[in-house]
């Protein structure tokens, strides 16, 4: 097993993060405009790749390790990595993640959100409205001396009282000059347990959260994931920064809100 270090950045690298961040934050808030009963997936995938080259970057998910589109769409039970496929149309009372990344000088950006198509139950609603606040929690115990299993408490803790299943097979991950990089950052953990917070590091914190239990399992197209008992799952996710002043989020859902109506914290 080869042992990953951790990728500590500098000033000048957390300034072209911000940048790739804020491609993405451009291209959910367009692709949010769009997301409305009849459209079809290949539509709003067209649309977020375009929106990401307009800006200069490149999409980070299209050709990753074989992935075949820009953003990954996933469908009520489709927890993460959905791929859109011709003749797939989103539905009056569906609920969709999506996930994008841009490459942009260097960096990445990564973030996602889950939206609402047209009405959705009451209980679907309270399932996205608490896995974001769980997200909210986690960044709030992603700070300079905690440990990546503090946010991970955080996050389960909360969700499991409602009697929802969190994700453990799948994780939130450092990021930098590549998409994936230490420390893995589960949504489950110990207090003070797992690898330590400290200024220099880029991390996504991004629960995954069911409606039933918690087991998942892949489709043939060895990407999409849905939960075994196929009951919708919702997942968020923010993209920070560690420094020596304190925790910056630098992922913003603030336009994707102002397209929604929606007041958003970050």
């Amino acid at each position: 097993m080869t042992f990953r270090r951790i990728k500590y950045k500098s000033e000048a690298d957390f300034a072209k993060l911000r940048e790739s961040a804020k491609v993405v934050a451009v291209t959910l808030a367009e692709v949010a405009k769009n997301i409305k009963p009849g459209v079809p997936l290949t539509y709003l995938d067209s649309i977020g790749e375009q929106c990401i080259r307009d800006h200069h970057a490149i999409p980070s998910f299209k050709g990753y390790e074989g992935f075949p589109a820009a953003l990954c769409l996933s469908v009520n039970d489709v927890v993460v990595h959905g791929i859109p496929k011709a003749g797939d149309v989103l539905r009056d009372g569906d609920i969709i993640s999506v996930d994008c990344g841009a490459l942009l000088d260097g960096f990445h950006g990564d973030f996602a959100y889950t939206f609402a198509v047209g009405e959705v139950s009451e209980e679907v609603r309270l399932l996205m409205d608490r896995t974001k606040e769980s997200l909210m929690l986690g960044i709030k115990a992603a700070m300079n001396g905690n440990t990546v299993g503090d946010i991970g408490h955080a996050v389960e803790t909360y969700c499991e009282q409602f009697g929802y299943g969190v994700v453990r097979e799948l994780c939130g991950h450092g990021i930098g000059r590549e998409m994936h990089e230490r420390p893995d950052i589960p949504n489950y953990g110990r207090p003070h347990s797992g690898d330590r917070l400290q200024p220099g590091m880029c991390i996504c914190i991004e629960p995954m959260i069911t409606l039933g239990k918690r087991q998942i399992y892949i489709e043939n197209d060895g990407w999409t994931i849905h939960t075994k008992d196929r009951l919708p799952a919702a997942h968020y996710e923010h993209q920070l920064i560690i420094t020596d002043k304190g925790t910056e989020v630098i992922s913003s859902y603030k336009q994707i809100g102002e397209v929604l109506g929606t007041n958003e914290l970050y």
